[in-house]
């Protein structure tokens, strides 16, 4: 299928540990596109050649068998915006999954030159029932003062897997916001990276996922902070109910460029069913001082105060939780950059609540 040089992962390694890749074979996949659709992309997009020369601005080597699938096999997609320009329109990239049996590799990669601004939303589509696989990668690479936010939105079947790569290098002063909502597909994988390599840039993270029935949501989160007086803040707020599963583990790296850095990285989930598992694991790795960060995780059900407020006031106890569930979002829901799709998620995770139970 390839001439991979690197090897197929197993659960053993910690970047893989809790995910389901022990259940993925590979050669049963036969090589496929997406249907894709760009929409307000003018005078920022770039083709053939062009677009080849963007691929590496984010992800200087391959971390994986899948990202270097994608580079070997990857339809491209390049976006790039020139100095002092801000784009007017937010761009809308949409992949569409319809076919069985087939693996596709999409990749964006985002390049802002200094001082521009951009906003970038991608969909992941797929009806329910179609067992494929998705292994979409997303540079972006923030020249100075640069400002690029990014939203990526899993709307896959319940048949399909998707294993994604998303890496995002921020120059000095540039401001990179890296969203990620995760509500489709089987098994739905993101490893997230931020590395923040000049003096006084800034990220956030964003994730947002919900899980019921049999799926899981996989999340593995880099901060790295390579330069002084960076600054980044990740939340990733989820759910599961039924049987489903989710996972998260990030990491917080200051090397020792890194001084009078800040960093911030909060989990939390909720277990909506007794039969619902989710794991959380943040970790830190300073190799300098005079820094600020923190790390929290949180897995558990609904808090019982707040269900036990709401009843008190005559809310019935279905609803009650809906609301409790409903605000424990909302907080990432504001966040997202404005769009059209906002309002879309929300209806979406009001269909997922049901019924708690």
């Amino acid at each position: 299928m390839s001439q991979t040089t690197l090897a197929f992962p197993t659960v053993e390694e910690e970047i893989w540990r809790y995910s389901r890749i022990g259940e993925l074979q590979l050669d049963r996949f036969a090589a496929g596109t997406t249907t894709v659709t760009v929409e307000n992309a003018d005078g920022v997009q770039v083709q053939g050649s062009d677009a080849a020369s963007l691929v590496g601005s984010g992800m200087r080597s391959h971390p994986d068998i899948f990202a270097q699938l994608n580079t070997e096999h990857g339809a491209v997609i390049a976006l790039h915006i020139g100095k002092g320009k801000v784009h007017p329109s937010t761009v809308v990239i949409t992949h569409t999954l319809s076919q069985s049996g087939i693996v596709a590799y999409p990749r964006l990669v985002i390049k802002a030159d200094e001082n521009s601004e951009i906003t970038v939303v991608e969909r992941f589509v797929s009806p329910d029932g179609t067992d494929s696989l998705i292994v979409p990668v997303a540079e972006v690479h923030a020249a100075q003062s640069a400002r690029v936010t990014y939203l990526a939105i899993n709307e896959l079947g319940n048949s399909t897997w998707q294993i994604g790569h998303q890496v995002a290098v921020g120059e000095r002063d540039s401001t990179v916001r890296m969203f990620t909502v995760a509500l489709g597909g089987d098994y739905a994988r993101v490893r997230a990276e931020v590395r923040l390599v000049g003096q006084g840039a800034s990220a956030q993270q964003t994730a947002l996922y919900f899980a019921d029935g049999n799926q899981m949501h996989d999340f593995r989160t880099l901060q790295s902070h390579e330069a002084p007086r960076t600054h980044s803040d990740l939340l990733f707020k989820g759910a599961v109910k039924d049987k489903s599963k989710s996972v998260y583990t990030g990491l917080i790296k200051i090397t020792e460029e890194g001084t009078k850095t800040e960093a911030f990285q909060t989990n939390r989930t909720l277990t909506l069913s007794s039969g619902a598992w989710a794991e959380s694991v943040p970790n830190l790795e300073i190799d300098t001082n005079d820094v600020k960060c923190s790390h929290a995780s949180t897995v558990g059900p609904i808090d019982d105060d707040q269900r036990f407020y709401l009843e008190s006031r005559g809310v019935p106890p279905e609803i009650a939780e809906r609301l409790v569930v409903f605000g424990f979002f909302d907080e990432v829901i504001e966040r997202l950059p404005a769009s059209d799709f906002v309002a879309g998620i929300r209806e979406k995770v009001i269909a997922k609540l049901g019924s708690v139970s």
